[in-house]
């Protein structure tokens, strides 16, 4: 049986992915035991990503040559600005953190790498590879979170961290994600070789990324 490019992508970040759950600052939202201090200033560095995360999307939207490309990318800004963003207002505001606050808020450096790396990407690249890159993040958090559930099925009602776990696990997020999955495949069904391997080189980078941020979240670094 054919390997899909998503399945593919998968195998080549497989390492990346396995050290997410056991990372000190995942593994503390999963139990409940992670200092609110982290998570206050990952909130913050997470919502200046966002913004640079839907703008990718955007550039996806401007660069497709189908329609249903451009609905997808499009949907999937109206999904960070008026839903995943949510979740952070919501923790936000308990942490007492305002919108002014955040949006004045300093990048860190990493975060600041992350979304560049994604951005150029979008610009320099197609509407499949724009896909993967945003797939490494947005996949990523399914996983993470439905493993989560998965090991420990009260993270999901936990008091504080229940909300965040319940929201990335949740089956409207997975169906979003599942939207891009089968756009990734369509997009790459023609695709030669060395255009896969592009597709790989993109994903582990942006996987790479991804745990740096968990990094940077733990580490609180600036």
């Amino acid at each position: 049986m054919k390997t899909t490019t998503t399945e593919r992508l998968l195998f080549a970040a497989k390492d990346i992915w396995l050290g997410y759950h056991v990372h000190p600052f995942v593994a503390g939202i999963a139990d409940g035991s992670l200092d609110r201090e982290k998570f206050k200033y990952y909130m913050v560095q997470d919502y200046l990503y966002l913004i640079e995360y839907a703008k990718v999307f955007a550039v996806g939207v401007a660069k497709a040559r189908e329609i249903e490309t451009m609905r997808v990318f499009a949907g999937s800004v109206y999904n960070i600005l008026d839903g995943e963003m949510d979740i952070h207002k919501g923790y936000m505001q308990r942490l007492g953190i305002s919108l002014d606050e955040a949006e004045l808020a300093r990048a860190a450096l990493d975060n600041i790498a992350y979304t560049s790396y994604m951005l150029r990407v979008a610009y320099d690249d197609g509407s499949a590879e724009i896909a993967a890159a945003i797939l490494s993040c947005a996949l990523s958090y399914e996983v993470i979170a439905k493993e989560m559930v998965r090991s420990n099925p009260d993270s999901a009602e936990h008091e504080f961290y229940g909300e965040w776990v319940s929201g990335y696990a949740n089956p409207e997020y997975a169906k979003a994600n599942q939207k891009l999955i089968e756009l990734l495949e369509y997009l790459t069904a023609e695709y030669s070789e060395s255009q896969l391997r592009r597709l790989e080189d993109i994903f582990v980078a942006c996987s790479r990324y991804e745990a740096a941020f968990w990094n940077m979240a733990w580490e609180m670094r600036v």
